[in-house]
């Protein structure tokens, strides 16, 4: 069986401050972004829905519209992407 997860690049700085001092980093394991080293992070399908709970002034808040899914960070948005594992 295959696990969906989504990712983005993010720089370095971000994927940190998502993995470690977002509001969702502070959850149980399988609810936070995951840095994946080399400005990458990486969301499970549970992690991705802790993050849409996020209101969209904090950062790390994602939309999902026409124009994909994305990441905020400021007013930076980051697309996330689809894998399957």
């Amino acid at each position: 069986m295959s696990e969906q997860s989504w990712v983005a690049d993010v720089g370095d700085e971000h994927a940190h401050w998502l993995a470690t001092e977002s509001r969702t980093a502070r959850l149980a394991r399988e609810y936070r972004p995951m840095d994946e080293g080399e400005g990458r992070i990486r969301y499970s399908a549970r992690a991705l829905g802790a993050a849409r709970e996020l209101g969209e002034e904090e950062d790390g808040y994602l939309t999902d519209d026409g124009e994909g899914l994305r990441v905020w960070i400021g007013d930076d948005a980051f697309e996330l992407e689809l894998e399957e594992r």
